[in-house]
């Protein structure tokens, strides 16, 4: 989602809302909650794709089940495990003492930083999934097994987790970078 969700959500608000902003002190709550959104919708964003992932792993390991391979199923059920680690991981976390939620003005820039990083999530999902796309399909060639190719998305999962890990402090300098802070 990108600054336009941000613009779109602030110009969906109801009569009662834009009332709110002649009140001293109500536009900056009301931002902050517009921010709170946001950052929601996003989140929730991510981790459907993350689910759209495992949709297409399932499918995969399917194949496996249906063809009688079930020695590769530990590898296809490990890496199930972590993407769903990931995806609750991104739609729970707290950012409640992030800063961007507070009265701080956050800027244009500042905001945009944090989108390019959100962007750069959604570019390395679709990496992942172009990863789950090269498991070797089951009753190929004899040494096709599906083992290299899970490790190499397990690696690739990894990275995006500690990425992920590394958003509240993207954030953080979001606000240490608004005028003001």
């Amino acid at each position: 989602m990108t600054n336009g969700g941000y613009e779109q959500a602030k110009a969906n608000r109801n009569v009662l809302e834009k009332l709110g902003e002649k009140i001293p002190g109500f536009r900056g709550f009301q931002d902050r909650e517009l921010r709170r959104d946001v950052d929601k919708l996003q989140r929730e964003h991510l981790a459907a794709d993350i689910g759209r992932l495992k949709a297409a792993l399932r499918d995969r390991t399917r194949s496996y089940t249906d063809a009688g391979q079930i020695g590769a199923l530990n590898g296809f059920d490990r890496l199930d495990r972590q993407l769903d680690g990931l995806a609750q991981s991104v739609r729970f976390t707290d950012y409640g003492a992030s800063g961007i939620f507070d009265a701080v003005k956050v800027g244009e820039p500042e905001l945009q930083r944090l989108y390019a990083f959100d962007l750069s999530l959604l570019d390395d999902l679709a990496g992942i999934e172009a990863e789950i796309g090269t498991i070797p399909a089951p009753g190929g060639a004899a040494g096709d097994s599906p083992a290299a190719a899970l490790d190499q998305v397990q690696q690739r999962v990894r990275a995006l987790e500690d990425k992920w890990r590394q958003r509240a402090r993207v954030m953080s300098d979001v606000v240490q970078g608004a005028p003001g802070a």
